[in-house]
This record gives C-alpha cells, sequence and structure tokens, in this order.
C-alpha cells in the first residue's frame, strides 16, 4: 500500500517525480517549438483552445502567447501544473 502523501508531515511521495499524467516539461517544450499551431494545448486536453490556435497561427499572436506559456509551464510546481491540466 502506497500513500500520496506522508501521513504524518504531508510530503509528496513522488517517486517518479511526475504528480499528474500529463508531463510539465513536455508541455513546455512543445509550447516552445509547436506553440504557435497549438500542439501544448491539444496535449493537455484543451482541444478548444488548440482549434483556436490553429485557426490563428498566420497571425503569430498564439505564438506569442505559447512562449509566455511556455515560460509559465516551466516555472509552475509540479503540484500546481497537475491540479490545472491533471
Amino acid at each position: 500500500m502506497s500513500a500520496r502523501a506522508c501521513p504524518e508531515c504531508g510530503a509528496s511521495q513522488g517517486a517518479s517525480g511526475q504528480v499528474g499524467e500529463k508531463s510539465r516539461v513536455a508541455a513546455a517544450i512543445l509550447a516552445l517549438f509547436l506553440g504557435g499551431f497549438g500542439v501544448h494545448k491539444f496535449y493537455l486536453g484543451r482541444v478548444a483552445a488548440g482549434i483556436l490556435y490553429l485557426l490563428f497561427f498566420w497571425t503569430f499572436i498564439p505564438a506569442i502567447i505559447a512562449f509566455v506559456e511556455f515560460i509559465i509551464y516551466l516555472t509552475m510546481s509540479d503540484e500546481a501544473f497537475a491540479a490545472k491540466y491533471g
């Protein structure tokens, strides 16, 4: 039997360092290199946002937003990322 958190101190018990199903680093890399096309949004399960990125990729606005999201994903803790994106 394995607990997610220590019953005494509440510290996380993640052996692999990954808390949720989605990888924070993979999402950040996708946002950096393919973010203008919304690939990171599709990876995170945000299909509607991914479609919007695809519709407007020619304006380069999604690429700028994806770069900002790349920085946000890298500075986010694993727990916060898992809580928001699963």
